[in-house]
């Protein structure tokens, strides 16, 4: 027994983006091998004389059809005559068209869970040979998704691999908001990791530090060059300058390519320099967002979970072991960063702050 096999599909109707499987048809079966297969199982079955009844049946069930009766055959299918139409009211005529009457066909529970039970699925790889990126990661810190301008930049994936003195291939860091930048150092570039350090670009403001990446390779010497471009956004440290002090400057934080900032921090109080991380959950049961400060590494040390429903001034709790007891916000646009957050980053955004007393 062969297998069904299938292979992930991009799904453009979603945002944020998903992939759906889809069965890639080995072939296309008909009357001929339908005769020979049965005939082979069942040699007492001549395969000429199946090859000739089996249109004969089809041409009966259509007939059955056109004389308004239903065709079931038990346990396998049902062919259904049926129209479509709108009509304004009861008494109305049909509408005035060629594709009013339809045919359908349905399956029958046992048919399908026989073939439920039965098939095994084969995975493919996706149609189109293209650069695939499926983690980039900050060497440094040992975070997904940061763009850190001291570290080196991870990409994992397949088919990564290009020729890295050909000018119509490459890696480029791109603002969501501006600027653009082809990657020119490298470490290691492999079909299935390359390692750089980033050239990141400068954006029009200090809290648009939001970007996308995107690989470049040409697979053969005359092939036409292809893009990858990767699923999720990269985000670069911000600096919080003077928090602590009287009047510190506002920071505009958790924010994407938009002129003014979705939040800013305003103040708050540190005894010392600190790396630590915000971050925003999203919460679609109860339709919040929830804030909470953490340090720098996964399943780490995190403060009090503050809701947020609204814009508003909020304070976010330090964590144990923190020198930042608590940093002061300001949600400036709710709306935008619950649009921000549902379509780009799956339901969680974080922002790693570097505080800085002075």
């Amino acid at each position: 027994m062969t297998t069904i096999q299938w292979r992930p599909q991009v799904n453009a109707l979603t945002k944020p983006q998903s992939y759906r499987p889809q069965v890639v048809p080995r072939g296309t079966s008909g009357y001929d091998k339908m005769a020979a297969d049965i005939s082979t199982a069942n040699p007492v079955y001549n395969a000429d004389l199946l090859r000739s009844v089996a249109p004969l049946i089809m041409n009966w069930i259509q007939q059955e059809l056109i004389n308004g009766w239903r065709v079931t055959f038990e346990d396998a299918f049902t062919f259904n005559p049926s129209l479509t139409g709108r009509m304004a009211r009861p008494d109305d005529p049909l509408p005035d068209d060629e594709e009013l009457l339809e045919v359908n066909v349905y399956a029958s529970r046992p048919f399908v869970q026989a073939v439920r039970q039965q098939a095994k699925l084969e995975r493919l790889p996706m149609n189109e040979k293209l650069p695939l990126i499926t983690s980039a990661e900050d060497t440094k810190l040992k975070l997904a998704d940061v763009l850190n301008p001291a570290g080196l930049l991870r990409l994992t994936g397949s088919n990564l691999y290009f020729e890295e003195d050909d000018p119509d291939c490459g890696c480029v860091i791109a603002g969501t908001q501006s600027g653009e930048i082809k990657q020119s150092t490298f470490g290691i570039i492999s079909n299935s990791e390359i390692l750089l350090v980033p050239d990141i670009p400068a954006q029009a403001h200090p809290w648009n530090n939001e970007y996308t990446l995107s690989l470049t390779a040409q697979y053969t010497e005359h092939g036409t060059s292809r893009t990858g471009i990767y699923r999720r956004r990269l985000r670069s440290p911000l600096t919080v300058p003077g928090l602590g002090a009287p009047n510190p400057p506002a920071t505009g934080i958790l924010t994407d390519d938009h002129a003014t900032s979705h939040v800013s921090i305003d103040g708050g109080s540190t005894s010392a320099n600190e790396r630590l991380r915000v971050q925003v959950i999203q919460d679609l049961m109860e339709e919040r967002l929830i804030f909470s400060l953490i340090d720098m590494k996964e399943d780490g040390a995190k403060g009090a979970e503050i809701i947020v429903p609204q814009n508003g001034e909020y304070i976010l709790p330090g964590f144990a072991g923190s020198a930042v007891s608590s940093i002061e916000i300001t949600v400036n646009n709710y709306a935008a960063l619950w649009e921000m957050i549902r379509s780009n980053y799956q339901g969680r955004l974080v922002d790693v702050l570097d505080v800085m007393v002075l």
